[in-house]
């Protein structure tokens, strides 16, 4: 079988942890259940990846280096 999250155009996926979770909230002055959601069966999640943890997207950006978004993951 192929692992979808290892192709090169599936951009880094990463669980946060909650101290940066923290920060971010913050910053953004939002609550966790404000963000975008993702599905627990996504194929790009990492292995560890639980509902409820926050996942940090890092993509290619024609405008800047990289762009950071951040998902919910739900059921």
């Amino acid at each position: 079988m192929v692992d979808v999250s290892q192709h090169d155009l599936v951009p880094d996926h990463s669980v946060v942890d909650e101290d940066d979770l923290e920060a971010v909230l913050d910053e953004y002055d939002i609550k966790k259940t404000d963000l975008p959601k993702i599905k627990r069966a996504d194929p790009g999640l990492p292995d560890d990846a639980e509902v409820g943890d926050v996942i940090r997207i890092e993509r290619d950006s024609r405008t800047t280096d990289t762009a950071v978004v951040y998902r919910l993951v739900v059921e």
